[in-house]
C-alpha cells in the first residue's frame, strides 16, 4: 500500500520540531502587547528586557511588533480592540533614569503602575550557568502561572493595601494566561513557569513588591538501573527521537555487554546519555502512561486493545531561562492609564477630598458624554445631507480613519480633535 503524502508546507505539524502539534492559541484566550514608550528613549537595556518580556508572554503575544518614535498610548489603545488585544505591557523610563512599568487591562482598565527597582535580563541569568537551557519547544505553549503571597491574612478594607486591591491585582496577573484544566490539559504542554512571588512586607508599610522569575521545566527518569538507561537511549536511537540520531557503532566493541556495561572502566558508547544523568532535583513524580500490550487474535476479536498502565518516577528540575525584575507597585488607576486614581503608595487623601475627587471625575465623565452625543447627532446630520445629495457612499469610515492612528481617542475625534493646550498635557503625561 502506498505511504500516505504528508503535507510540508500547508500541515499543521510541518513546520514543527518531532512533529509537534501543539493548538494554537484559541480567539478568546488573552492576548498582549508589550511595548516601549518612547522607542527611541528607553535605551539598549530596557529594549532588550521587553524583548525577553515578549519571549514569556509567547505564544499570545505580538513577538514582532515594531514600534516609532511617534506612536503614542492612544494609537495602540484604539488598535488593541481590533487586533483583540486584552493586556498592554508598557516599559518606559523617566527622566531621573527610573524604569517603570505599566499593566493595564484593555479597554477599560484598570492600570498597575510599576518601577522596575532591578532587573536582569536572559542573557545574564544564562551566563551565569553552567549548564543553560537552549531554546527549544518551550514557547509553543504558555507557561504555568504561579502566585505566592498575594494575599495577607491580616489585610481588610482600613490596610494600607487593602484587601480589595490585592484580590485586584491577583485577577490581573490571573488574566494573563489562558486557564488551565487539569482534565483536559496534557502534563507534555506544561513546559515552562512564571513565578510571581510578593516579598512580606513589615507591619503593613504599604508596599507591594513582586519578584518575577521565568523557568523552564525539565524531567528526567529517576529509578532505572545503567543497563535500563541505556536500553531507553538506545531505542530513542531506533525510534528518531534522540539529538544524536542514528544507529550506535559497535564496532570497537567485542561484546554486547561492553555496550550495556560501559566497559572496564564504566565508559561505553552511551555514556553522554546516563554519566552525569541524576541531576540535582527538588522533587520527584509518579507519571502513569499507557502502553499498549499486544494480544492475540483471538483477544482482539473479544475485546478491545487492552492497555496496562506503567507508573515511571521523574526528578522534576527548573532551569531559569531568565529575565529577572523586582517590581514596586506605585500606584492602581482606572481606565487605560489615564483615570482616576484608585490607590497611590505615597499620597494618601482625606475623606473630604476623595469626595472632592469624585465630583470632578463625574463633571468630567458628564462632558465627555454630552460631547459624545452631540458629535454624533452632527455626523447623523452629515450622513443626511450626503444622502440627500446623491453621494453613492454615504458613511463616515473616511472620518473614522483620520484618527486611527493620530493620536486621539475615540472622544477626542467626537468632539474635532485636541486642543493645543490639551496635546501639551498629553505630552506631559506620556
Amino acid at each position: 500500500m502506498a505511504r500516505q503524502r504528508v503535507k510540508k508546507r500547508t500541515h499543521v505539524g510541518a513546520n514543527r520540531p518531532n512533529g509537534d502539534t501543539q493548538p494554537k492559541p484559541g480567539a478568546r484566550d488573552p492576548k498582549s502587547m508589550v511595548i516601549r514608550i518612547g522607542a527611541g528613549e528607553v535605551g539598549s537595556s530596557v529594549s532588550q528586557l521587553a524583548a525577553d518580556v515578549r519571549r514569556v508572554m509567547e505564544p499570545g503575544t505580538a513577538s514582532r511588533l515594531k514600534e516609532r518614535k511617534g506612536n503614542k498610548l492612544k494609537d495602540y489603545v484604539s488598535m488593541a480592540g481590533p487586533l483583540g488585544v486584552s493586556h498592554l505591557l508598557l516599559f518606559s523610563r523617566s527622566e531621573g533614569g527610573n524604569t517603570n512599568l505599566r499593566a493595564a487591562l484593555t479597554p477599560r482598565g484598570p492600570t498597575l503602575h510599576f518601577r522596575v527597582e532591578k532587573y536582569s535580563l536572559a542573557k545574564d541569568v544564562q551566563k551565569v550557568q553552567k549548564h543553560p537551557r537552549g531554546v527549544g519547544k518551550e514557547f509553543l505553549t504558555p507557561p504555568l502561572l504561579v502566585m505566592n503571597n498575594f494575599s495577607s491574612p491580616n489585610a481588610d478594607a482600613t490596610s494600607k493595601v487593602p484587601k480589595h486591591l490585592e484580590s485586584l491585582i491577583t485577577t490581573v496577573f490571573q488574566s494573563l494566561f489562558p486557564p488551565i484544566n487539569p482534565q483536559v490539559t496534557p502534563l507534555k504542554s506544561i513546559r515552562r513557569v512564571l513565578l510571581l512571588n510578593r516579598e512580606p512586607s513589615k507591619e503593613d508599610d504599604g508596599t507591594f513588591i513582586l519578584n518575577f522569575r521565568h523557568y523552564a521545566i525539565t524531567t528526567k527518569v529517576t529509578g532505572l538501573s545503567r543497563p535500563l538507561k541505556r536500553l531507553n537511549a538506545a531505542e530513542k536511537l531506533l525510534s528518531g527521537k534522540s539529538r544524536k540520531g542514528g544507529m550506535p557503532n559497535l564496532g570497537k566493541l567485542e561484546d554486547i555487554a561492553d555496550f550495556m556495561i560501559g566497559g572496564e572502566n564504566g565508559e561505553g558508547y552511551m555514556t553522554d546519555y546516563t554519566s552525569g544523568s541524576e541531576v540535582d532535583t527538588d522533587a520527584e513524580v509518579e507519571v502513569v502512561g499507557e502502553v499498549p500490550r499486544k494480544v492475540s487474535r483471538r483477544q482482539r476479536e473479544e475485546a478491545a486493545e487492552d492497555d496496562e498502565e506503567r507508573v515511571e518516577k521523574r526528578a522534576v528540575r527548573m532551569v531559569e531561562l531568565g529575565p529577572r525584575m523586582r517590581l514596586r507597585l506605585n500606584k492602581v488607576e482606572e481606565g487605560v492609564a489615564g483615570g482616576k486614581v484608585m490607590w497611590h503608595e505615597y499620597i494618601h487623601k482625606t475623606p473630604e477630598e476623595l469626595k472632592e475627587m469624585e465630583k470632578k471625575w463625574e463633571k468630567k465623565r458628564q462632558e465627555k458624554e454630552r460631547r459624545k452625543n452631540e458629535q454624533k447627532a452632527n455626523l447623523a446630520r452629515k450622513k443626511a445631507e450626503r444622502a440627500s445629495s446623491g453621494k453613492k457612499k454615504v458613511d463616515s469610515d473616511d472620518d473614522m480613519d483620520d484618527y486611527v492612528g493620530s493620536g486621539m481617542d475615540e472622544d477626542d475625534f467626537y468632539r474635532g480633535g485636541l486642543s493645543d493646550q490639551e496635546e501639551e498635557d498629553d505630552d506631559d503625561e506620556e
